[in-house]
């Protein structure tokens, strides 16, 4: 059976140590069961305790269209997990009803991560909010404004204006957690409250479809449900660890598997370039792919191991400083890739403007390759152009493709073209379909190279028009008579 992906927030304590045999000895590393019923009793409350209080509820409020009449299935929660819930941002069946406009809110949870009121949520909670609403373990209310924001890693950054200093949890390496340390949730799941629950880290570096464009997360089996999206995972010494932000789940409800984002992220972000409250991401211009074992037996690897390099960007950083097509990284500033998660992972830890090593093997033999990092260029410019006139592109707007620009919008970094950025309605009452994200590749034979260029291509006359687009990777042909 299939799983479908819910959002919710977690929020982890991890629990503290069970007795004197337990505690970490200073200088060392060791870890230990509880051997008798009086170290298995030891309280969590502790911990609980301390950071509980940093730990809040964050409620938004949002203006959606709804459609009257619309479909009674929609109310069916087995329809609802295919489709989503009404003012979700899912479109609603609809018989012919008129639609109108109503204001939904929806509940999640945040950390503060500093005295001064910043605090750190999913950004899936507060994704399209009119209004941000933030009430602390004390009841006390503020409104909250976004100060920054990275969709691609799910993450928010609110401000709160507060007369005092309020708790906070400090960070915590999240590459120093292991599989089997143990946890703790502490959210508002379902709106009843602040709740806490415990488990175990499950796994590392795990993968969950449908959540963030980062592939990276702590999966934990603590009680995980809808509402704690944005908690707090925390270790036994009270330390920040993680954001929670999703669960797989058949029911909507816990599962045993939750999701968190390794705090190392959280911190890297805060460390960020950031434009127009986004975050901008370190970039070097190289894709790549997992080594499998047949791509290691054709390299005559021992084993599989890193990633191998697809592609390198023209006269990016990768290329100006060595990397080729077919190496294979097997590091990145001495921490293992095995891949294109553990990559990005690293990319995003960085800083643009510094520089990070990379060990690969290259025809055989070993390297280290230093290479800067940069924000991801903007070559060529965008040059956004908006199409009138009776064409089949009428009332679009078009720009160049850069990875820059790519990146933005989801798509290869590699991919380049003149992409379709926005409108549609046609003054002419056209309606082929087009759709953000589209590339125009030819225009009646000719190979469409700039944005510009575009333009005067269709200001030609012409009642036959044949035209070339690639849409989510596929090439395909169109041909309009008007």
């Amino acid at each position: 059976m299939k799983f479908s992906v819910l959002l919710v927030s977690l929020v982890f304590v991890a629990a503290p140590v069970y007795a004197q045999d337990m505690k970490q000895v200073e200088g060392q590393n060791e870890k230990v069961v509880p051997r008798t019923k009086a170290e298995a009793n030891f309280s969590f409350a502790p911990v609980v305790r301390k950071t509980a209080p940093a730990v809040v509820n964050i409620y938004t409020k949002q203006r959606v269209q709804v459609t009257e009449n619309a479909s009674p299935f929609m109310n069916d929660p087995f329809f609802q997990q295919f489709f989503g819930q009404q003012g979700q941002g899912v479109p609603s069946f609809s018989f012919g009803g008129r639609t109108r406009e109503a204001v939904t809110s929806s509940l999640g949870s945040g950390v503060i991560i500093n005295p001064k009121g910043f605090i750190v949520t999913a950004h899936h909670v507060i994704k399209d909010a009119q209004t941000i609403t933030v009430v602390l373990s004390n009841k006390e209310e503020y409104d909250a404004k976004v100060v920054m924001k990275d969709p691609k890693a799910d993450l928010a950054f609110l401000k709160i204006d507060s007369p005092e200093a309020l708790p906070f949890i400090e960070m915590r390496d999240s590459d120093t957690l292991e599989v089997g340390d143990l946890v703790l949730a502490i959210g508002n799941p379902f709106g009843v409250g602040q709740t806490v629950t415990n488990g175990i880290v499950s796994a590392l570096a795990r993968k969950a479809e449908g959540v963030s464009d980062y592939q990276y997360f702590i999966q934990t089996d603590a009680a995980i449900n809808p509402g704690n999206s944005g908690g707090a995972l925390v270790t036994t010494d009270g330390k920040l660890i993680g954001i929670n932000t999703a669960i797989y789940s058949r029911s909507g409800g816990s599962q045993g598997i939750g999701f968190a984002i390794p705090s190392n992220i959280v911190r890297s972000l805060m460390d960020s370039k950031v434009e127009g409250g986004h975050v901008v991401h370190p970039w070097f211009g190289v894709q790549v792919q997992t080594v499998t074992r047949e791509i290691a037996e054709s390299l005559s690897m021992k084993f599989p191991q890193g990633v191998i390099v697809r592609s390198v960007y023209p006269d990016s950083p990768a290329q100006k400083n060595g990397m080729k097509i077919g190496d294979v990284i097997t590091s990145v500033n001495g921490a293992s890739i095995n891949s294109p998660e553990d990559l990005q992972y690293r990319l995003v830890l960085s800083k643009i403007g510094e520089s990070s090593t990379f060990d690969v093997l290259q025809g055989g033999a070993s390297k280290t390759l230093t290479i800067p990092l940069i924000a991801p260029p903007e070559i060529p410019k965008a040059d956004p152009r908006d199409i009138k006139g009776l064409n089949p592109l009428d009332g679009l707007t078009v720009a160049n493709l850069s990875p820059a620009l790519a990146l933005e919008v989801g798509m290869d970094e590699m991919a380049t073209g003149v992409m379709v950025v926005g409108g549609g309605k046609s003054t002419h009452g056209i309606n082929i379909g087009w759709g953000r994200g589209d590339i125009i590749v030819e225009i009646n034979g000719v190979k469409v190279t700039s944005s510009e260029q575009l333009v005067t291509l269709l200001k030609k006359d012409s009642h036959n028009w044949q035209i070339v687009y690639k849409r989510n990777g596929q090439l395909n042909a169109l041909t309009v008579r008007m």
